[in-house]
């Protein structure tokens, strides 16, 4: 899938665990991955985490590339059987998030948004997705901001084992009002 962005092209690819493993491990150990929690991670962790990512039929993650180049990481996940099992009472067509724009020393301005739409376009082009449902860092209010713009709204803050999360919701309605994008 390739989607027009108005910082230039932006497509996904399926993420292969060994061979991108260098890439991912610079950028979720990069400080303004801190969010990603991979901070002290070794390679060899990266390949792992991964690599059993791969392997989990409710779990994937994909490369995100814009121009051609890597630009970012996108994973959704079955909340019925990940991430948020016993946290919240998952509906039919319920799919989880995940995404981490790569540290740059050049940056765009306006990519991250373009990101995150895209990647919620993604995710609406499948007809059996309903609502996409994000549990960010409660204190990550950058990526908060993010959410909102692309016509998230936040439910409720939950406990994991990791962190206190806000419990946000989009619906495809939401979503073709907050950006004017349908899929």
């Amino acid at each position: 899938m390739t989607i027009p962005a108005a910082v230039g092209r932006l497509s996904l690819r399926p993420l292969d665990p060994l061979r991108d493993a260098g890439l991912l491990h610079r950028w979720v150990t990069h400080p303004k991955a801190a969010y990603w929690m991979m901070q002290d991670a070794e390679l060899v962790d990266v390949e792992r985490a991964y690599t059993d990512i791969a392997a989990d039929e409710h779990h994937h993650a994909l490369l995100g590339l814009h121009d051609g180049e890597p630009a970012f990481l996108m994973e959704h996940y079955d909340p019925v059987h990940r991430e948020l099992v016993g946290l919240y009472e998952p509906l039919p067509g319920d799919i989880g998030m995940h995404f981490l724009v790569a540290p740059t020393d050049r940056p765009v301005h306006g990519f991250t948004r373009a990101v995150i739409t895209a990647v919620v376009a993604h995710l609406f082009a499948d007809p059996a997705v309903r609502r996409v449902v994000v549990e960010p860092d409660v204190s990550n209010k950058a990526v908060h901001a993010l959410n909102e713009a692309v016509g998230f709204v936040p439910e409720r803050e939950i406990r994991k084992p990791e962190k206190t999360a806000l419990l946000s919701f989009c619906t495809r309605e939401r979503f073709a009002a907050a950006t004017g994008v349908t899929a």
